[in-house]
């Protein structure tokens, strides 16, 4: 006998069990020191600080194993770099709104935002719950790359121009900073549409390189000072009704993580959604009023007007879907979707416009 009585040798024997279950669980979470490069300032409000958010909590949940050190635009690579240098494996990860590149993924520029498509908690239902994910993964794993929903945001503004709009013939010839399909609709009306990244379209109004551009939210092109160079501000936010950013990883890399590990990520990204979400909703109301308050003219299209836009978006998904079938599978998907949500969306809530029609009455 070792001098132990029998009830000390089976707590020395749980000790053990609990010492090797923790080693267990240590081992299997891997330890990460990823350098995430981003499309956007981590100083835009409500856009560029979605990621750093979920960096810091992945470092707090994961006792430090889990470090993703972002970087801003243009200190690793080019900010409209992302997908590109994780797919060819340059980087292990990255962070961008999906759809800058749609030109080699055309469904690429549908989970970024779709026209007249699903709004935020929308489009986190259709991921979850309704085939999303899996069409996410089957449109990005050829690519070798593995994107996660790792931020939404609420409606883009429709745009800023430095010239009022009386109606679609103002359109003609006017040159115009868009991405994604909004872009290609847009062009519909005769517009000259561009790409250029955030940083580069203030001075681009301000020289009339550009007559007019969309980017974000209001608090977003507040800090972008574009009420300065553009006196007209246009709303809704037709062509983005949700603005989704994705933490983009390399395949082969995230295939080689361990479950524990994707768990905590993919679990701190959904949090980073409700995070953003719930950031952006917080502060659009207060920045309106100050567009107001330093004269801009801040206008909502009218139903004319966003039945000639919604008529343009039905021609341009059509011939989209026609020409790349996988295009076709994810708008056909979202719209599904859509249509089956209809009756609770307009039913289930009130008007968004209850107020004003409830004193209309009165």
């Amino acid at each position: 006998m070792n001098g132990l009585t029998p009830r000390l040798l089976a707590t020395a024997a749980v000790g053990a069990l609990t010492v090797g279950a923790l080693a267990g669980d240590a081992a299997a979470q891997d330890r990460l020191r990823w350098q995430v490069p981003m499309a956007f300032a981590s100083t835009l409000t409500a856009l560029g600080d979605t990621m750093p958010w979920v960096a810091d909590q992945l470092r707090a949940v994961s006792g430090g194993a889990i470090d993703l050190r972002v970087a801003e635009p243009g200190a690793v690579i080019p900010a409209l770099a992302v997908f590109d240098s994780v797919s060819q494996g340059s980087i292990d990860a990255g962070y961008s709104w999906m759809g800058y590149e749609w030109g080699t993924v055309p469904a690429a520029a549908l989970f970024g935002a779709t026209p007249f498509g699903l709004e935020s908690i929308e489009f986190m239902a259709w991921m979850e719950f309704h085939g999303g994910k899996d069409l996410l993964a089957e449109t990005f794993h050829p690519y070798n790359v593995h994107p996660i929903l790792c931020g939404t945001i609420s409606p883009e503004a429709a745009g800023w121009f430095r010239k009022e709009i009386t109606g679609p013939a103002d359109f003609q010839g006017m040159r115009f900073r868009a991405a994604g399909v909004g872009g290609e609709i847009m062009a519909e009306f005769g517009m000259s549409v561009t790409i250029l990244p955030g940083s580069e379209l203030y001075q681009a109004l301000e020289t009339g390189v550009l007559d007019a551009t969309e980017f974000s939210l209001p608090t977003v092109d507040e800090q972008l000072g574009f009420f300065q160079v553009a006196p007209f501000y246009y709303l809704p936010g037709w062509h983005q009704p949700s603005t989704n950013q994705f933490l983009y990883v390399n395949l082969d890399v995230w295939n080689g993580l361990s479950d524990q590990t994707k768990a905590l990520i993919e679990t701190t990204c959904m949090a980073g959604n409700a995070y953003a979400i719930a950031r952006a909703e917080a502060l659009q109301g207060a920045v309106i009023g100050r567009f107001e308050e330093r004269g801009t003219n801040v206008r909502t299209y009218s139903d004319e007007m966003l039945k000639g836009f919604y008529e343009a978006t039905k021609r341009v998904m059509e011939r989209r879907s026609q020409s790349d079938a996988m295009f076709g599978k994810v708008y056909a998907s979202m719209m599904s979707y859509q249509a089956e949500l209809r009756p609770w969306k307009e039913m289930g809530y009130l008007p968004r416009d209850w107020q004003t029609r409830i004193e209309a009455a009165q």
